[in-house]
């Protein structure tokens, strides 16, 4: 009896234009299907997902439960593959085309899903109709271009560059690759005979301070880091300190840097002094290198002495060193200086080869080199206030200069040719 009026209630209910949500509705506790609460429309219930069993039927496993087989190990070679694949997937793009893979796809996208701007969709659907297609890598757009060959380049250097280079640009495994070139040069092209190596000391800093080889080109900083890394017993690794105008060179300053050398001045001496380095510098300068060959192998005015006042204010030993037969390799019978200057170089070099025979002339002749190491001076008995005392500065370094035109000299008196020493 009550079950009957309230079902006529209920269909009363529904006529008279009730709120839904208030209506009984029929329970329907199948599977698969959803059972709605009292604040859900009719309509809202197609749009729930069915719950399912909470528990896995007979002999099923859940997903979860599955055994995942062991994950293999990338080895080296498929790493270098995946990473040479994402290089040339990110050099069609950078060269303005798309990078598909295997299935056609770009960037991992399908076809379809690409934006009209990677060339997916029509131009015309997407409104791009007046957008040119975008060229494809290696077209003759590309290779006319100046941006393509600068990004090959750059790419190519960053590959063949050290992970790490210390704080003056030193590359050791750029460094590493030319050294077997200047190995045959120190040994068999200027057949170099060093005298005195044992007064560089093993350990701690120290200063080599020598004459300056003539020639546009000078090869004396590299031949002298060559020469201490072979005969030293230590094997000592030398830094030298190269000209200003040579980083106004295009790529010199860069590739001086990589091989070792460092820019000339002095907070760059400092901090390789504090650092326990042996360095060398030449304080003739410019005038040292740009020697006529009727001067040759008379030392220049060296400067201010600014390496006396380095050693006085860091209490570094001394050593004086004089290297002959540099001074020949590619002799200097005249220097162009009035239109240079606006160059960045300090001349242009007149010598029998150059420029007759063009960057050929520049190439050294291989004459015979000797290298002589005087005995250390040391500073102890001079406090760093000394340093700035002009005078005293000055004097120190005309002896230094003395006891290098000294070697020179003793050195030329013994050689007998040139090409033989």
């Amino acid at each position: 009896m009550g079950t009957e009026h309230d079902r006529e209630l209920e269909e009363a209910g529904a006529g008279n234009g009730s709120p839904p949500s208030t209506r009984r509705r029929p329970d329907r506790t199948g599977p698969g299907q959803v059972v709605p609460s009292a604040d859900i429309e009719d309509e809202e219930t197609r749009y729930l997902a069915p719950i399912g069993p909470t528990e896995p039927s007979d002999g099923r496993k859940t997903q979860s439960s599955e055994v995942h087989a062991p994950v293999v190990p990338v080895t080296a070679e498929e790493l270098q593959r995946q990473i040479r694949e994402l290089e040339a997937r990110l050099k069609r793009m950078l060269a303005g085309g798309p990078s598909p893979d295997a299935s056609g796809a770009v960037g991992g996208m399908p076809e379809t899903e690409r934006s009209p701007r990677l060339g997916g969709a029509p131009a015309a659907s997407a409104g791009f109709a007046s957008e040119p297609p975008l060229s494809e890598p290696g077209t003759a757009r590309d290779v006319l271009s100046t941006d393509f060959y600068l990004r090959q380049w750059g790419r190519a250097g960053l590959r063949r560059r050290s992970e790490e280079v210390d704080e003056f640009g030193f590359d050791p495994k750029y460094e590493a690759r030319y050294r077997s070139l200047f190995d045959f040069l120190h040994r068999y092209y200027f057949r170099i005979d060093i005298e005195g190596i044992e007064r560089i000391p093993a350990e701690g800093r120290c200063l080599v301070v020598s004459n300056h080889s003539g020639g546009p080109i000078p090869y004396d900083g590299l031949m002298l880091r060559a020469a201490v890394r072979r005969e030293h017993p230590a094997r000592r690794e030398l830094r030298w300190l190269a000209d200003d105008f040579v980083y106004y060179l295009p790529f010199a300053g860069t590739i001086m840097n990589r091989l070792g050398a460092v820019r000339a001045c002095q907070e760059n001496a400092e901090r390789l002094l504090a650092g326990e380095r042996l360095i060398a510098v030449f304080p003739e300068g410019v005038k040292g290198s740009g020697k006529l060959y009727k001067d040759r192998y008379q030392l220049q005015r060296f400067g201010r002495g600014g390496f006396i006042r380095l050693c006085l204010r860091t209490r570094t030993p001394l050593v004086p060193c004089a290297i002959v037969g540099a001074e020949e390799t590619n002799p200097l019978f005249y220097r162009v200086e009035h239109l240079t200057r606006a160059l960045g170089i300090p001349y242009l070099p007149i010598t029998p080869t150059f420029p007759a025979l063009g960057p050929l002339g520049l190439v050294p002749a291989p004459t015979k080199w000797k290298i002589r190491l005087a005995d250390p001076v040391r500073f102890d008995a001079y406090g760093p206030e000394a340093a700035d005392d002009q005078i005293l500065v000055r004097r120190l370094a005309e002896r230094v200069r003395a006891t290098i035109q000294g070697l020179i000299d003793e050195t030329l008196a013994t050689r007998k040719s040139i090409w033989f020493g």
